[in-house]
């Protein structure tokens, strides 16, 4: 069955009016809501929940309630005042919590948004621009981690952060890791779903390719695991972006083998050092072709005072000897020197790759900020298919010594494993013919509009440059300028078209009808969630 490629035939404006009907009501207040929302979880959950724990809301105390709000919110652009805010936050202690609040916001028509981690880009897990009222669901407090290194196994809670998974592993042992992200306080629960890269990957894939089983709530409050929720099910969870098909509870993660010493290395050029970009260039035609135990990130940054540099930051899985042999045979544009090289524990290139300050002990990994964090930022992303040109490496260069300090471009290399996995095995797409993904990332903290104004013109410089036909990129790299998407997706299918290409390719045709068969009500809802099939008159 394919998707029309045509707007639903029914009106917007009668599409809305059923839409505002079902789904949202006027309280008096939050301390009503909250009042009706408590009821029906008790009879509805066996387990206790103490409200001064679990419940908190602006009438109540107005600064407990903003601390918990921005506790692991990422981006502080959706953190003004104007933005709207959540009529309360709840912080489940059980499963069963969870399952009751599905129950709960469907019966007294109370929209859900749900936060694992705080890292969503455009902070849909904790914001709604589209729905009044809304709830947040925090599920911080579910943050168990069991780990099995006979089974080579972990359960995971998914509010737990990736540093605290991977703190929790190296506990257990020297020699078992997971590839999952660079940044240690992001959320498992929803970081999962969109698919999940980081210095691992060309070894052995995202962390979506690395799940056994996981458990959701699904739209009827029931707690499902692979099992009961079927592959169908199974399938877009790994990669179809998270808020979509239910509420993720656990994930089961399959633990990969490390070596108990890799190296790590980081070389920096100025345009000084490199004016013609000719390391860059290089980098392009063979970063994807290395041999799969060598993972090499490009970041650009601007530095202030009209400056900028690329660094080129490394993780090899083995000896520092044998990375030198291969970097002069296939990368010596580089000048890779044993001096730019560290062996360590894989625990400890986690905090390298996390861009901690030199000398941070991995206790760090456990903590909750993460230095990589910009407090305000605007994102965007790109995938490539072709080398870019000199001349447009330059025009990146060029737009990035106009900026201030927190502004980077970042190169991320594929092959390896990511080509060799097909792009339908989970709705992640972008596998094989892929050279590297770029990610745009704007401080826009100080001047919020030029800055947006300036990554939206990157942006339209490097069309020329990436994949088209679609015009591809990571889902996790959430961007609402997509498809100029304000509303709900289901009310507005055509833009939904737009970016669900750009993120699953045609994976998305797939990850519609799964929605529409497991939330045919489309419960689980937000600015980009997969819609369901539109209404036919």
């Amino acid at each position: 069955m394919r998707l029309s490629k045509s707007p639903p035939s029914i009106s917007y404006i009668s599409f809305l009016a059923l839409y505002i009907f079902s789904y949202t009501i006027t309280p008096v207040s939050s301390n009503y809501l909250q009042e009706d929302f408590v009821k029906c979880l008790h009879r509805n959950t066996h387990v206790n929940f103490p409200l001064e724990k679990t419940f908190f809301t602006p009438e109540k105390n107005a600064s407990t309630f903003i601390n918990v709000l921005e506790a692991t919110a990422q981006n502080y652009r959706f953190l003004t005042k104007a933005t709207p805010k959540p009529t309360f936050i709840f912080k489940p202690v059980h499963e069963s919590h969870v399952q009751a609040s599905v129950i709960c916001s469907k019966k007294l028509g109370i929209h859900l948004r749900v936060r694992s981690g705080g890292h969503d880009f455009e902070a849909v897990s904790y914001v709604s621009q589209i729905e009044t009222p809304f709830v947040l669901l925090d599920l911080s407090k579910l943050r168990q981690i069991n780990v099995d290194i006979e089974e080579n196994s972990a359960w995971v809670q998914a509010g737990a952060t990736l540093g605290e998974v991977y703190y929790r592993i190296a506990e257990k042992s020297k020699i078992h890791g997971f590839p999952a992200g660079l940044c240690s306080t992001v959320g498992v629960g929803g970081y999962i779903t969109g698919g999940g890269y980081g210095a691992l990957m060309r070894k052995y894939g995202l962390a979506a390719d690395n799940v056994l089983d996981a458990k959701i709530v699904d739209a009827h409050g029931k707690l499902l695991d692979r099992s009961s929720m079927g592959e169908d099910m199974f399938w877009a969870i790994r990669g179809g972006g998270g808020g979509s098909f239910g509420i993720i509870l656990a994930w089961k993660l399959k633990l990969v083998p490390v070596p108990e010493t890799l190296t790590i290395f980081s070389v920096t050029k100025t345009l000084e050092q490199d004016p013609d970009l000719k390391t860059l260039s290089k980098w392009q035609h063979i970063a994807d072709k290395l041999v799969e135990e060598l993972f090499i990130r490009v970041v650009i940054r601007a530095s202030g005072n009209n400056t900028a540099a690329a660094s080129y930051r490394g993780q090899f899985l083995g000896d520092q000897g044998t990375l030198i042999g291969i970097m002069k045979k296939a990368f010596p544009e580089l000048g890779l020197t044993e001096k730019d090289c560290t062996e360590m524990r894989w625990i400890e290139s986690v905090i390298f790759n996390g861009e901690f300050p030199s000398g941070t002990p991995i206790d760090a990994l456990i903590q909750v900020k993460s230095p990589l964090v910009n407090p305000s930022f605007k994102s965007k992303g790109d995938i490539v298919k072709k080398p870019i040109p000199a001349l447009a490496l330059k025009g990146i260069f060029k737009r990035m010594v106009q900026q201030e300090p927190g502004t980077f471009v970042a190169f991320t290399p594929y092959g390896g494993m990511m080509a060799k996995i097909s792009e339908y095995e989970i709705p992640f797409p972008h596998r094989s013919g892929t050279l590297f993904k770029i990610l745009y990332n704007s401080n826009t903290g100080t001047r919020p509009s030029r800055q947006l104004n300036w990554i939206r013109e990157l942006y339209s410089f490097m069309t020329p440059y990436v994949s088209s036909n679609p015009r591809q990129s990571y889902v996790n790299y959430r961007d609402l300028d997509l498809g100029q998407n304000t509303k709900n997706t289901t009310s507005n299918f055509k833009n939904a078209q737009i970016w669900g290409a750009t993120y699953f390719k045609g994976n998305f045709e797939r990850l519609v009808r799964i929605k529409s068969k497991v939330d045919p009500g489309n419960i689980f809802r937000h600015e980009q969630s997969i819609p369901t099939l539109p209404v036919q008159s």
